[in-house]
């Protein structure tokens, strides 16, 4: 069974509506699909019905922001099958609101610079959750500031230690995110540790056991580091998971759906877990 336990439609920074990305994930030969939309849980019940008439298999997913206070570094941790998602939904919000208080100071910034309208940004987020700095980036693009949504220009305003136009803040701690996603009876993975170099947090995460699973196979990861990222997954029996992390036109490199994947007995683990919190 081909299994894809990351992506994202436009309620949160995909270009695709879920339609698009359950009947894409049926042509590509996906049988099992988790959305993990960043901080809303909007494609669940959605994402059943199509995926039942398309014969594509959903596993409910979300991907939570997250801040490791120790190291001041964002997190992502993926959430699978929460059995209570409502307590969950103050945390989404929390973190969206930061997001878009975030991205309306990046805008307001952007705008100093180019002549562009706030319409202009806002009328590619209507179905999203939070404004993203890809929706930025594709105003820019709009009126041809850009050509593409991480060249020269990204860079010079997003880079997060250089960007003239980036601003962050800390979004909930890491521990009270995983603890919140056990209360809910979820399983929590952390995302793609590479992307913001959480190996440390990783180790210690697993050492308390507090962590259930990691995902390795992303494309932020080569191979060395996802060795190591197998080692400590079998060190400390972690689940382990891979997804494309696929979000359409905003694609930080070429990836589709299906590109890395989850081994059918990795899904079975997140099932069995979170079925025992039951």
């Amino acid at each position: 069974m081909i299994c894809d336990l990351h992506c994202h439609t436009k309620f949160s920074d995909g270009s695709l509506g879920i339609e698009d990305i359950i009947s894409q994930a049926k042509r590509t030969g996906v049988q099992l699909l988790s959305i993990t939309d960043h901080d809303t849980m909007s494609s669940f019940s959605r994402a059943d019905v199509l995926g039942q008439r398309d014969g594509v298999k959903i596993l409910h997913g979300v991907e939570l922001s997250a801040w490791d206070k120790q190291r001041d570094s964002k997190v992502h941790i993926l959430c699978y099958a929460p059995r209570k998602p409502e307590r969950l939904e103050g945390l989404c919000q929390k973190s969206c609101e930061i997001r878009k208080a975030c991205s309306k100071e990046m805008i307001a910034k952007v705008m100093e610079k180019f002549p562009i309208t706030i319409e202009s940004i806002l009328k590619h987020t209507t179905s999203s959750k939070s404004i993203f700095k890809q929706h930025i980036m594709r105003a820019l693009i709009d009126y041809g500031y850009a050509l593409e949504f991480y060249g020269e220009l990204d860079h010079e305003l997003f880079n997060p230690a250089t960007g003239c136009c980036y601003v962050e803040r800390e979004y909930p701690e890491v521990n009270f995110v995983i603890d919140l996603i056990h209360t809910a009876g979820g399983a929590a993975v952390l995302a793609h540790p590479a992307q913001y170099d959480n190996m440390a947090l990783l180790e210690e995460l697993a050492v308390k056991g507090k962590i259930d699973g990691v995902e390795i196979d992303h494309y932020s990861a080569d191979e060395n580091y996802r060795r190591e990222l197998r080692a400590l997954a079998e060190k400390y029996d972690l689940i382990k998971t891979g997804g494309s992390d696929f979000h359409g036109l905003y694609n930080s490199v070429p990836t589709h759906l299906g590109s890395e994947t989850t081994a059918e007995e990795e899904v079975q683990r997140i099932i069995r877990l979170t079925s025992a919190k039951r």
